[in-house]
């Protein structure tokens, strides 16, 4: 390397000295080039209108705050190592004069981005004005875009090559340098040549990198052509969350309900009528809710499958007398002891096993691509495997599967086949979109064809209720399932799977379609669903079942309807055979819940009227109210009235004071402003004090999720 210094040394002694005349015809041509190649023809700016960032400085600072990948620090590192071969061979340079060959000056400017500079302290005050400006400077239009670096793991091979922004001078002197050690110190810096595509990860969008100019600018502001929040780094930007984490999936469940029973005064609405409900998916979803670490969503709380979602140990009907048989008990309210809760109680006949009807069901499954998850088309499978047992080998039943188009998977066959059927079950996978109007109207159509005298056809529909394809309006599809419910074929609805679970349409198709919804979250409530309660799920034995009660404004001055939001009926409608109501099964029951208060209670919650007649009370009736109730025997068009009168008396057995907590349960996951200061901790301890016998354990499981709300609140 000393010889090699000697030389260069021997060498500019030698050349010849530069004239001035020349030199400053080269230096007003470089600069003519330089404003040229800029796109302006503008003079120097002032310096206090120099750029934030300007200055040799500033820009090495810049370059070390943005650089932060190991082919941007290789890059830092040449440019280091350039400057520290100028530092030292300066020293040599400024004892000789270079020798400069002569230019040829013609009339017209020749653009030449290499001309070379004239003397070595030019060549450093050049490079650091080039740091300086390096973030706003383009050296060449044709310089390439760095790209990001790859991935860990990604094996696509770099190739590199010099910037134009960095080519070394021309010239005698030089032609010798380039053959040196000390010309590899002086060398540019290299950039990436081409980007290295890389597939991006999940989760993630694809986009492009932003073009940047070359040099410093081009290391530190590169876009990461993985995915867009990366290129949010640029100009100093503060970066957003890892773009290469899996993002979660976005909720997009809808449930069906409506305001909350508001208080009503007797003596301006004395009459309340709604649709008797049977459906537990509420509770259901709130326990999934819960075992998830998540408190439900208020809408999603319908007190009335809350309560019904147990089973009560109320009086049978007589065997000659009517389907279900009617109970009402009155007890002071848990939440407020100056009004009394009135319970009313519907117990359905169990029908001997011998003595039910031939079943023909269709199964109509959903095999989406949202049903992909184990909680949803696997769990579908081995629940309706679980009810196969149950059936008897006269009953019939079909599949029908949809995704993208519905399709007959198996014609119908009866339940003695339990090979067939499960093998049909088995091969079912998830994939497409949701033709669920399509798969309706195809599985009605095999539930026609299947029916016969004495026979009950129900459709069994199973989703997660993304209904994307076809008819996907609720009002569209209430007006074709209450078509096809006229004539004779029930529809009930099983639920699968959470985060996109559409409880409104499951609420629309079971309430249409004379059937039931119930939400399968786990295999042992596709026991209790599907085997222990196989029987009032499938087989009814009253249809468009109304309640009605008269409040007696002489003993209630104000009353309340806990839940049954969403089965509200007009008075009218009552005795309107042609209004659809709600289905009572075999064995089943029905509970609803009224608060009132007595006129002249402290926990009246309106004023009296200014110019209304004072009610009179003297003399009048002891009866709370009368309770009305109409039914149809199934598949008769003309209904049947029972009456039965509201005393205030009756014992508050376990039954009663377990659907009370319930109730109070429900209310305070909605929030509700009735409860006053009841808490927690008195729904657990009414509901661990009338557990009563609790054969399969969901009174225990309703205090733990009990206890489990109030930790989740108090968080």
């Amino acid at each position: 390397m000393t010889d090699d210094l000697d030389a260069l040394k021997a060498a500019l002694r030698a050349a010849p000295t530069p004239d001035p005349d020349a030199k400053a015809a080269a230096l007003a041509m470089a600069m003519e080039n330089f404003d040229r190649l800029q796109g302006s023809t503008d003079g120097s700016r002032l310096s206090q209108d120099r750029p934030e960032r300007a200055g040799f400085l500033n820009g090495v600072r810049h370059m070390l705050k943005t650089l932060n990948t190991r082919p941007y620090l290789a890059a830092t590192t040449s440019v280091l190592a350039l400057c520290v071969g100028v530092f030292f061979v300066l020293p040599e340079l400024q004892q000789v004069k270079l020798p400069v060959k002569q230019p040829e000056v013609s009339e017209k400017p020749v653009v030449d981005a290499t001309v070379p500079k004239q003397t070595a302290a030019d060549d450093l005050k050049a490079d650091e004005t080039d740091l300086g400006r390096a973030d706003t400077t383009v050296a060449s239009t044709d310089a390439p875009t760095p790209p990001a670096p790859p991935l860990p793991g990604d094996q696509a091979p770099l190739t590199e090559t010099r910037s134009a922004a960095a080519e070394v001078p021309a010239g005698p002197a030089m032609d010798k340098l380039a053959d040196s050690t000390t010309a590899q110190s002086l060398a540019a810096p290299k950039t990436l040549a081409e980007p290295v595509p890389v597939t991006p990860p999940m989760g993630t969008v694809a986009t492009t990198a932003p073009e940047t100019s070359a040099g410093l600018r081009g290391l530190a502001g590169a876009g990461n052509a993985l995915s867009a929040p990366a290129t949010a780094m640029v100009e100093g930007m503060v970066a957003p969350a890892d773009p290469y984490v899996m993002q979660p999936e976005p909720n997009t469940e809808t449930f069906n309900n409506a305001p909350v029973n508001p208080v009503h005064v007797t003596a301006e609405e004395p009459v309340s009528t709604f649709s008797v409900d049977v459906d537990t998916a509420s509770y259901s979803v709130i326990r999934s809710s819960l075992n998830a670490g998540q408190l439900p969503p208020p809408e999603a709380v319908r007190i009335e499958e809350m309560v019904n979602y147990f089973p009560y140990n109320y009086p049978a009907p007589e065997a000659a007398g009517a389907p279900f048989t009617d109970t009402v008990t009155v007890m002071t309210t848990p939440w407020n002891p100056n009004t009394r809760l009135v319970h009313i109680a519907l117990q359905g006949r169990m029908p001997a096993i011998k003595d039910r009807p031939p079943l023909n069901l269709v199964f109509l499954i959903d095999t989406s691509g949202s049903m992909e998850d184990a909680n949803k088309l696997p769990l579908l499978k081995q629940s309706l495997s679980l009810m196969l047992s149950k059936l008897r080998p006269e009953d019939q039943i079909a599949i029908v599967a949809y995704a993208g188009s519905a399709g007959e998977v198996l014609p119908p066959t009866h339940a003695s086949d339990r090979n067939a059927i499960l093998n049909a079950l088995n091969n079912l996978q998830s994939g497409g979109s949701t033709a669920g109007a399509e798969g309706l109207a195809l599985a009605y159509q095999i539930a026609g064809e299947m029916k016969g005298d004495g026979k009950v056809s129900r459709v069994l529909l199973a989703t997660d209720g993304d209904f994307n394809v076809g008819i996907s309006d609720p009002e569209d599809l209430k007006t074709f399932v209450a078509k096809e419910r006229d004539t004779g074929v029930y529809l009930s609805v099983l639920g699968f799977g959470r985060g996109n679970l559409d409880d409104t349409t499951m609420q629309t198709l079971a309430q249409n379609g004379n059937g039931t919804a119930s939400y399968i979250d786990t295999l042992a409530e596709a026991q209790k669903v599907l085997v222990d309660q196989l029987t009032g799920a499938l087989f009814p034995i009253a249809d468009d079942v109304k309640i009605q009660v008269e409040w007696n404004p002489a003993q209630v001055a104000e009353y309340r309807l806990i839940g049954y939001e969403t089965r509200a009926l007009k008075r009218e409608d009552f005795n309107n055979d042609k209004v659809d109501a709600g289905e009572i099964g075999a064995g089943l029951q029905v509970t609803a819940l009224y608060e009132v208060t007595a006129p002249n209670s402290p926990a009246l919650l309106n004023n009296a009227l200014r110019y209304a007649a004072p009610t009179q009370t003297a003399g009048q009736s002891p009866e709370l109210g009368f309770l009305r109730l109409r039914y149809k025997d199934p598949g008769q068009d003309t209904s049947k009235l029972i009456e039965t009168p509201i005393v205030g008396t009756g014992n508050a057995g376990d039954d009663a004071r377990f659907a009370a907590a319930v109730a109070g349960f429900g209310q305070l996951l909605q929030h509700s402003t009735y409860l006053g200061s009841w808490s927690y901790d008195q729904a657990i301890a009414l509901a661990s004090g009338a557990r009563g016998p609790d054969e399969f354990g969901y009174r225990v499981e309703a205090v733990n999720l009990m206890r489990l709300a109030q930790s989740l609140t108090a968080q």
